[in-house]
This record gives structure tokens, C-alpha cells and sequence, in this order.
């Protein structure tokens, strides 16, 4: 029996970040470990402090973005993160949002 495509291994997170996330560089360092990492979708910062990201991969790698995001730049210091599974929309590329 063939494998399933790899389209059907793709998922979307949609995630909010709080704590000290904002001027710690925790947007730069989610766009480099994102791209290392291969994901596609964006990150920015939000008017209340947090920080938003949809991260766009294979299941496994997208939790592992996810994971690193308890922890972020050596500077930050995470409070909680909201994550909401969504259904891949085929994104391209990592960027950071304004």
C-alpha cells in the first residue's frame, strides 16, 4: 500500500506567546529556529505584550517549534502559550509580521 502524500502530514498551529516576549528578541529567534527547522508562516508582536505566531509543517516539527517556544531566546521568560491545531493552508516561507 503507497504511503500517504506528505500533504496529509501537514498541519498548522496557530500560537500566542506571553510573558517577557517582547523586546527580548524572541521574534527574531523564532523566525531563525522556524527556518532552521524548515516551517513555513509568520511571527509578530501583539499591542497586548504577547507575541503570535502560525508556525506550518509536518506534525513532528511543528511540535518541536512549539516546544521550543516554552523557552525562546536565552533573554525571554514565558508565561503561558495558547496553541490552536488548524488545517494546513500551504503557506510559503517564514517571515516576521508588523
Amino acid at each position: 500500500m503507497p504511503e500517504s502524500s506528505p500533504t496529509h502530514k501537514q498541519t498548522q498551529a496557530h500560537v500566542y506567546i506571553s510573558g517577557t516576549v517582547q523586546g527580548v528578541g524572541y521574534r527574531y529567534s523564532t523566525v531563525n529556529k522556524a527556518q532552521q527547522l524548515g516551517l513555513k508562516g509568520w511571527v509578530r508582536n501583539l499591542d497586548d505584550g504577547r507575541v503570535e505566531a502560525i508556525f506550518e509543517g509536518d506534525r513532528a516539527t511543528v511540535e518541536k517549534m512549539i516546544n521550543w517556544c516554552y523557552d525562546g531566546p536565552p533573554a525571554a521568560k514565558v508565561r503561558d502559550i495558547i496553541v490552536e491545531h488548524r488545517k494546513a493552508k500551504g503557506l510559503k516561507g517564514f517571515e516576521t509580521r508588523y
